[in-house]
């Protein structure tokens, strides 16, 4: 979920689920919360400067929502990383190993190479037999929309597959702690669980909208690729078209969280809502209390609350790894 201030200044932030806790972004700064098996908590925040002002050019249309996505899942796969160690230690955590700029980058690369197989070259694949041994001939506009529908169900398959799984539904449930503290805060309303607790866990900037609107976008853009061009060409011309669909769909995205009023962007947001239904689940109180320290660890680091000191009276106690 993207963060920054929009145009009446006010401040949005987003967040991602871990495991066992919560990453919380504010437009300037990040903050983690982990559950340890103990039950205190882990944390951790620090700043994080917007590419775009170092490179200001990054502030146009397309190109903005290309460098908050490489730099979201730069800052996502340390998030995981910091929650794995921490939620998985026994008593007291281990001393974090500081995860080098080379193993992000081969995490990143690693997981990137296998969306490109599942979901840009199998669906191209798939759909040149079904085009050989099934259907025949088909114009430029049905090969992409059959392309794109299969993209859309190993999509849904996919999400569907992995919620089944014990511990991602934990995530989930983190997920819809995540969503319901970002409408806490957006409510302008003090961050306590009890106000927390009766939001939403649907929300429309979340992640899940975004990548639906990237299989929406893609089947406009890979229309781009002449139809006759060979297997090779198509696929990499894929790969290269994804970073202007990622720019494209986070546009769509943040006019629709604006907008989300009017019936048309209403009916845009809807598909993304009803899939949240299975990336979100409702969360428990202590969810929401993880979610809570995370956000107000990124404000902190930003400036935009005051620092605390430190208390024994606290129910649970918190470390900052």
């Amino acid at each position: 979920m993207p963060s920054s201030t929009n145009p009446d200044g006010e401040l949005l932030v987003g967040g991602q689920a871990l495991i066992e806790g919560v990453m919380m972004r504010s437009p300037g700064a990040y903050g983690i919360a982990v559950r340890r098996p103990d039950g205190s908590l882990a944390l951790e925040r620090g700043k994080v400067a917007p590419l775009a002002k170092r490179y200001p050019f990054l502030k146009l249309p397309v190109l903005r929502g290309v460098a908050v996505l490489f730099q979201s899942l730069a800052l996502g796969l340390r998030a995981l990383n910091f929650s794995a160690l921490h939620a998985a230690a026994e008593g007291e955590a281990k001393p974090e190993k500081k995860t080098s700029g080379w193993a992000v980058a081969a995490s990143m690369a690693f997981s990137l190479g296998l969306g490109v197989l599942f979901f840009l070259f199998l669906p191209l694949w798939l759909t040149q037999l079904g085009e050989r041994w099934l259907f025949g001939p088909l114009s430029g506009l049905a090969f992409n929309l059959v392309d794109g529908g299969l993209r859309a169900l190993f999509f849904l398959g996919y999400i569907l597959a992995i919620s089944r799984m014990k511990d991602i539904h934990r995530v989930f449930q983190y997920h819809g702690a995540e969503h319901k503290v970002v409408f806490n805060h957006e409510a302008r309303l003090p961050l306590t669980v009890e106000n927390a607790r009766v939001q939403s866990r649907l929300h429309p900037r979340c992640g899940t909208s975004f990548l639906l609107f990237v299989l929406l976008v893609s089947i406009a853009v890979f229309a781009l690729i002449p139809k006759e061009a060979h297997a090779a060409v198509k696929l990499g011309g894929r790969v290269l078209l994804v970073p202007l669909i990622a720019g494209l769909s986070y546009e769509v995205l943040r006019l629709t969280a604006k907008r989300r009023a009017a019936p048309i962007f209403a009916a845009l947001v809807a598909p993304g809502l009803a899939l949240q239904r299975i990336t979100t689940q409702e969360p428990t109180d202590d969810m929401l209390e993880v979610a809570i320290v995370a956000l107000e660890e990124a404000l902190r680091e930003d400036g935009f609350l005051p620092e605390i000191e430190p208390t024994t009276d606290l129910p649970e106690a918190a470390a900052r790894a």
